[in-house]
Order: structure tokens, then C-alpha cells, then sequence
């Protein structure tokens, strides 16, 4: 599911967060400035750094000159400034992180994003006039008191935003969107800083393939969720303010005719299909029979990773004899998992039901592989060879197990009980062991990649692979021992999309 931004303040004396954009290639548009960098960005002070001086430092001329001077602005009648007529220009600046691939699809993306975020800043800052919110930090309140309003957004990859949440936040794991304000309450200046917004495409585009939206959808609606951090709202403070803010989300979305639900409510719909989903099968694994939980449904669609194993990969028993009796009842059984095929025949056949998954439809290695009817397979994703060469290449030279899945077997290049125990307790074929990386390679068809993961290598080794896999795969963490290497587009929602197409199957008969 979605990681909610989490609102990150300047408050502290270290260098803002700022992307100088290049001369060359900034467009000026009336009544916005809106700049583009295409492939790179910096961070540098947003101002050059200065320190103010008492008067006490000046010479006794200039000290009492400058008293006098503050004396009589003192008592002299304080001129109100006229009102402005008009909205402020908007400073607008989109910047793409250097590190992400020469996309054209990202690159359309920025260049669409130079009219939505002003479009965006427009509605949002109507509707702080408009309505009345009572959770929302009120310090900015009236923009059109400022000349300029200047906001800076970036899209960068997974590896770079989490290292700026590491930083920042002091959160060590990557997330969708950070929102960082720059405005200081009660300064009067001319210029209304609201801050930076932070993007990462990598998580966008999961997030987008489990919402089923595009990923210019979901980046639109990250937009807008980290804008109306910077305007004051913040969901985790109550529940009334987390109203508020879903309601500020979608008024935005809605207005401009984008998606309308807004990244709060995203998340909280996820967690509500995955809630139902949890339900029916706790029933399951209760004991309940397929009756007590739906007696119209003709297909079961199980992930057996939660469902039939326990924590130590034991298999439950109750849940066991529930598919049983489902089988009894002519429903429809397709298995879904990030297990092969044969780690999971393996382990239903310890429970009696290994025949039954050699001929059903199912989901294997988190989606890379799909089996359509009579178990025939209908879908696969390869790794990219010199990923796989490069994975191998540094697990020699720093001793760390790995193991490759292709198709039903095994495969490593040193004996460790890391990979015995994908064989003893995660019911995997026993890994075949090969000479050298180019032994290996001769396996053209590699659907995943497993990493033993330990607390001494965890951070060198997740920095690698986020660098190593950038643009040719993504990495999968359901494990705490294990960091998995997945295909690009591989998961087992978008394996769900795929064996209903080809079962034409209806989701409600699911």
C-alpha cells in the first residue's frame, strides 16, 4: 500500500532543499514562470547565506546614525501597503532527478506538469479563502498579499528519495512523495516560499499498477497531496483534519478533472480490498467452510504465502481441509504466491492436495510466471541477462548467498544454510550448485532473484541493488532474512489481471 507523506519542516539550520534550474532552459509564461530541467538538478542554498549585524558593530557616526533612522520609522505613521488586484505570478520550477533513465515518458510527464501544478496552486489557494478549515496551520492565509508565489517539484527514483527521507526524516526506507516548506511565518517579504515536492517515479508507477490508474495519474495525485502539505493541512494529527485534508484532495482533483480520489482515500480503499480479502480467507483459516463465507462464489483465488503457511512455513491445517471441502463443492481453486510451482505442490501435498495444483491456475514467483487452464502456462517475465550476471558477479566477491529461480529449479554458486533453508523450510527445490557465473547463465530463463539478507549487509546491500536494478528491474522485500529481484511490471495484481483476461472471468465471480 501507499506510504502517506509525512510533513517534513526546514527547521533546522542545514541547507534548503533546492534544484537550480539552468538558464538555458527555463520558459517564462504570463501570469507563471514555470522552469524546466530536463536531466539534471543540484542542491545549493536557495539564497545565498548572510548574517545580520547588530548595531552595536558599527562605528559610534554609524551607530547613531542608524538608531536615529530606526527611531524615527518607529514613530512614524506605518504606510499599509495597497492591496494587489491581481493573483501573484506563480514561480513554478520541475526538475527531473539526473539518475532516472532518458525516459520519453517521463519527460512528457514534466512537460505536462508545467501547467497542472499552477492549475493545482490556482484551486488550492481559492479554496483556502472559500472554506473554512478548522485543523489547517493557518500561517499562510491570504496569498494574493504576495508579488510571487515560488515552488520547486522533483522526480527522482526510489534509491533518491530515500535517501533524502533517511536524511530529512530520519526514516530509513523509501516513500512515495515529501513535501518540505520553506515558508517562515511572520517574515514580510514580497515572496511567498512554499517549499519543494518530491516525487518518486519508482513508487508512483507501483502504485499507479495496483490502483489501476496511470502513472500520470498518480503522480498528479501525489502533487496535490504534497501541496496541501505545504498549505497547512496534515492528515495524522486527527481524524477531523484527515477529513479535511481528503476533502481539500479530491475539491482539487475533481476541479480540474483529474482522478478524483485523492491519495488519502487511495490508500485507505487498499487497505479496505485487502481487509476483505483477509476476512474471507480468516475464515478459512478458522475453519469455516466455503459456504459460511460466500456460497455464490465459483472461483477461490488463495495467496497461499498468507493463507496456508504460518509464520515458520508450517501449513495450517484448518485452511487445509477448508480448500478441501472447496475443491468437494466444485469451486474453482487458483493458487497466487511468490513461491515456483513446485515449492507450492510440495507443500499441499503434505496436506494431500498436491495433484489438485499440478492442474490449476496460478501465480508463481510474484507474478512471473502464470498458469492458465490445466496448469499450461500463459505468461512469463525474464530477468535482463546482465543483471543476473552482474547479481551473481557480486555475490562471489562479497560472500553473499544468492539464488536464482528458473522455471522449477534452483540455482546458486556456493553451499550456505541461506539456501538449505529455502529448500527445508520454504519448501523451494533444493538448490542446484554451479561451478561459475557463467555455468549459470547458460539458464537463459530467470525469473527471480533471492539475496540473504543479514543485519551487517542489509544497508550496503539494498543501496546496491536499488542502483544495480534501476530501469531493468525492482526489488521485492516480504522477508526479513531476504531481498528479492523481480522483472519490471511483475507482481501478483498485475499476474490477477492477466489469468482473468485469459479465464474470462468476471472479478465478482472471484
Amino acid at each position: 500500500m501507499a506510504r502517506l507523506l509525512i510533513r517534513s519542516l526546514l527547521i533546522s539550520p542545514r541547507t534548503p532543499l533546492h534544484f537550480r534550474p539552468s538558464p538555458a532552459s527555463s520558459l517564462q509564461l504570463t501570469p507563471c514562470t514555470l522552469g524546466l530541467i530536463p536531466w539534471s538538478c543540484s542542491f545549493a542554498p536557495r539564497y545565498p547565506s548572510c548574517s545580520l549585524r547588530g548595531l552595536s558593530s558599527l562605528s559610534p557616526r554609524a551607530s547613531y546614525s542608524a538608531r536615529h533612522l530606526a527611531l524615527r520609522r518607529r514613530l512614524a505613521p506605518r504606510r499599509r501597503r495597497t492591496r494587489r488586484l491581481t493573483p501573484p505570478q506563480l514561480d513554478v520550477f520541475i526538475c527531473i532527478e539526473e539518475n532516472l533513465p532518458d525516459d520519453p515518458q517521463i519527460q512528457n510527464i514534466a512537460e505536462t506538469l508545467r501547467k497542472d501544478v499552477p492549475d493545482a496552486m490556482k484551486v488550492a489557494f481559492a479554496g483556502l479563502k472559500e472554506r473554512k478549515y478548522k485543523t489547517r496551520d493557518k500561517s499562510i492565509k491570504d496569498v494574493n498579499k504576495y508579488d510571487n508565489v515560488e515552488l520547486s517539484l522533483l522526480l527522482c527514483d526510489d534509491a533518491f528519495i530515500r535517501k533524502l527521507n533517511k536524511d530529512w526524516r530520519d526514516e530509513d526506507s523509501v516513500t512515495d512523495v515529501l513535501s518540505m516548506s520553506q515558508h517562515i511565518p511572520g517574515l514580510n517579504i514580497p515572496i511567498l516560499l512554499l517549499g519543494d515536492i518530491v516525487i518518486s517515479i519508482d513508487t508512483a508507477a507501483r502504485q499507479a499498477e495496483e490502483r489501476g490508474h496511470t502513472l500520470l495519474d498518480e503522480i498528479r495525485i501525489l502533487m496535490v497531496h504534497g501541496l496541501l502539505h505545504l498549505l497547512g493541512f496534515d492528515h495524522e494529527i486527527s481524524c477531523e483534519a484527515e477529513e479535511e485534508m481528503v476533502i481539500e484532495e479530491e475539491h482539487v482533483l475533481s476541479s480540474l478533472g483529474w482522478k478524483e480520489k485523492g491519495l488519502i482515500k487511495s490508500a485507505y480503499d487498499l487497505i479496505q480490498d485487502e481487509d476483505n480479502f483477509s476476512d474471507h480467507n480468516q475464515e478459512l483459516k478458522n475453519g469455516g467452510t466455503v459456504k459460511d463465507c460466500n456460497p455464490k462464489l465459483s472461483h477461490i483465488w488463495f495467496d497461499i504465502d498468507d493463507k496456508l503457511l504460518d509464520d515458520d512455513c508450517q501449513v495450517l491445517r484448518r485452511s487445509a481441509e477448508a480448500l478441501r471441502e472447496a475443491i468437494s463443492r466444485e469451486v474453482k481453486l487458483t493458487v497466487v504466491t511468490e513461491k515456483s510451482r513446485a515449492a507450492i505442490a510440495r507443500a499441499m501435498e503434505m496436506v494431500n492436495l498436491g495433484e489438485c495444483i499440478s492442474v490449476s491456475p496460478g501465480i508463481f514467483l510474484h507474478g512471473a510466471i502464470v498458469c492458465g487452464r490445466q496448469g499450461h502456462e500463459i505468461y512469463r517475465a525474464n530477468l535482463d541477462q546482465d543483471l543476473c550476471e552482474e547479481a551473481f558477479s557480486y555475490s562471489l566477491e562479497h560472500e553473499i548467498p544468492l539464488v536464482a529461480f528458473s522455471d522449477d529449479q534452483c540455482l546458486t554458486l556456493f553451499e550456505h544454510s541461506f539456501v538449505n533453508s529455502l529448500h527445508k523450510r520454504h519448501y523451494e527445490p533444493k538448490a542446484k550448485i554451479l561451478p561459475s557465473v557463467q555455468h549459470l547463465l547458460e539458464n537463459p530463463s530467470i525469473q527471480k532473484l533471492a539475496f540473504l539478507r543479514t543485519t551487517s549487509n542489509s544497508s550496503m546491500l539494498q543501496t546496491h541493488l536499488l542502483e544495480m536494478t534501476k530501469g531493468r528491474a525492482h526489488i521485492v522485500e516480504t522477508h526479513p532474512d531476504m531481498l528479492e529481484i523481480v522483472p519490471l511490471g511483475v507482481s501478483k495484481s498485475n499476474g490477477i489481471k492477466i489469468l482473468l483476461d485469459h479465464l474470462e472471468i468476471d472479478s465478482d465471480e472471484v
